[in-house]
């Protein structure tokens, strides 16, 4: 029994020994069938392995002490023989005992070709050092089955301050050199400058001359045109005035004879209203009035005879009224003048006593005649002790038979002397 081991394709697969059989297989990016106990697996990354190799206070070829670091990018090879290589060296091994051993071989290498070079070929020609480096070092990680990738110079410097002394010289004759090259270039950029500037004027008056003749043959042309122009808008102004107007004149005979229809239109309709208001009244005035007078007459006629009949009734009946009332008013007046004749028979036969006996009977009716207003009086005062208001009772009483006379024509005063042993008291 056994198992499946799978890798990435980052991986190389090495599976050793087998049942009965001594077998090997290498699997990169695959699987492979291990027995157990029997069979060996193991694992080789292929990932890209970053170095920094660093060869400090190697001497050049001059005798200066350099410090170089460098960056080198390798990685195991997938070529069967190169991973049968690398097999034998690293399986088994560490990650960083893989980069130790790589990069101690850098790093000899890296020595060897500083000791051939000078500090200037070293710090100047950076790219043909590391070419030379990958060069040399290739064969011998070969031999490991690894593949250089990528060698590059990080820095150089050392502690002795030549290359700070070389920069300086070298600053030197370059700010030399770069002051003559700025005032060559300025004298040269004067000169260019002033014949640019001179070619530049003489371009520019040549341009101008040029653009004031096409700017004058511009405006004469312009001109021209604008003349055409205006003249050819004043006749196309004119000539649509005048289409305006014929059109106005046209849009105002048509409006007229629609007015004249309309007009025609009007009177006809009020012609028709007329009728219709004629109808109208004749329905609903002249026939109702008609009718109404025809029924007012007829009301009136009647009512005529009505009044006339009833004229009539009324005369004949005042007629009888009167002569009924004439009839008792003579009836009545026959009755009293009889009554009056016999009064005054009795009047002459009795006389006085007669009269005074008519007299006497109406003084009650008189008194209360005259009692009418006092009768409203609340409260009588009489200044002056009690023996005035005999004197005033005596008063009055001898006014009474004047106020007789008076009313009644009859002296009772004279009646009364005639009256047996009766007398007259005058008073003051």
């Amino acid at each position: 029994m056994g198992n499946i081991h799978t890798v990435g394709p980052d991986r190389a697969l090495f599976v050793t020994g087998g049942c009965g059989t001594s077998s090997r297989s290498v699997v990169v990016g695959n699987w492979a069938w291990a027995w157990w106990f029997v069979s060996d697996v193991q694992t080789l990354s292929l990932r890209i392995l970053t170095l920094g190799p660093v060869c400090e206070n190697v001497e050049t070829s001059q005798g200066v002490p350099l410090t170089v670091t460098g960056v080198a990018q390798v990685k195991i090879m997938k070529e069967e023989k190169f991973l049968d290589l690398a097999a034998e060296q690293f399986l088994g091994r560490s990650e960083e005992d893989i980069k130790d051993a790589i990069d101690q071989t850098l790093e000899g290498h890296l020595r060897a070709i500083l000791g051939t070079l000078t500090v200037e070929q070293v710090y100047q020609d950076r790219d043909t050092f590391a070419k030379a480096v990958r060069e040399t070092a290739g064969p011998d990680v070969a031999k490991m089955g690894i593949e250089i990738l990528s060698f590059t110079i990080k820095d150089v410097y050392d502690k002795v301050e030549y290359l700070e002394s070389l920069g300086k010289a070298q600053t030197s004759l370059v700010k030399r050199d770069a002051d003559i090259g700025v005032a060559q270039a300025s004298r040269d950029a004067g000169i260019r400058q002033a014949e640019c500037q001179k070619a530049a004027m003489d371009v520019k008056f040549s341009t101008d001359s040029k653009i004031e003749n096409n700017n004058r043959g511009f405006k004469l042309q312009q001109a021209t045109f604008d003349t055409e122009v205006n003249s050819a808008k004043a006749e196309a102004q004119m000539a649509y005035q005048l289409q305006a107007a014929k059109i106005q004149q046209k849009i105002r005979t048509e409006e007229i004879q629609v007015e004249v229809v309309e007009r025609r239109k009007q009177i006809e309709i009020e012609e028709q209203e007329i009728v219709r208001k004629e109808k109208e009244l004749i329905a609903t005035v002249k026939l109702p009035a008609e009718a109404e007078a025809f029924q007012v007459q007829t009301v009136a006629e009647g009512q005529r005879a009505k009044v006339l009949a009833a004229a009539r009734g009324e005369s004949d009946k005042i007629k009888l009224i009167g002569a009924a009332e004439a009839r008792a008013v003579e009836a009545v007046g026959r009755a009293e003048a009889e009554q009056m004749r016999m009064k005054a028979a009795a009047y002459a036969q009795y006389g006085d006593a007669a009269i005074l006996s008519l007299v006497l009977e109406a003084l009650p009716q008189i008194a209360s005649e005259v009692a009418a207003p006092l009768a409203k009086t609340e409260e009588i005062v009489l200044i002056g002790g009690s023996d005035k208001v005999g004197q005033e009772v005596t008063k009055l009483i001898g006014t009474l038979p004047p106020a007789v006379q008076a009313l009644t024509g009859v002296d009772i005063s004279g009646v009364l002397e005639k009256l047996p042993g009766a007398r007259l008291i005058q008073t003051a």
